[in-house]
């Protein structure tokens, strides 16, 4: 089973099933492939009756260069705002991470929680908490 990205020739080939009025595990075998990827591919891009290759194929290139890399590990940590010292910080967020825990909150919601009280922001992605 070949891995990683769907390519052009395999989004022609799922049309042609499509087409052709074959299930989905059928053009799975046939591209030797998961049943969940061709599923998910074509229901991704329109669905069994409006889906198009090159559309997809457009649309999946889009999506893997909007990915951004990771910061490296080694990154500066953050600068000071408002005269604020980002280490003592960090070192209260724990502080009151603890004290929720022993409250009676779970553990990652306390985290989270003491993240956002915290801030300077008001709000913070996803990727901000981790």
């Amino acid at each position: 089973m070949p891995g990683g990205r769907l390519t052009q020739q395999e989004r022609q080939q799922i049309a042609l099933g499509l087409a052709d009025g074959l299930a989905y595990a059928e053009i799975a075998r046939r591209l030797d492939r998961p049943t969940s990827t061709v599923t998910r591919e074509v229901m991704r891009n329109g669905g069994p009756t409006a889906y198009r290759p090159d559309l997809a194929h457009r649309a999946a290139e889009r999506r893997t260069q909007r990915r951004r890399t990771a910061a490296p590990k080694d990154a500066a940590p953050p600068r000071e705002v408002d005269g604020r010292d980002g280490e003592a910080v960090r070192e209260f967020e724990e502080m009151f991470t603890t004290v929720l825990m022993q409250s009676g909150l779970p553990k990652m919601m306390a985290r989270v929680a003491s993240c956002l009280y915290t801030t300077d922001e008001g709000s913070l992605s996803a990727a901000d908490l981790t």
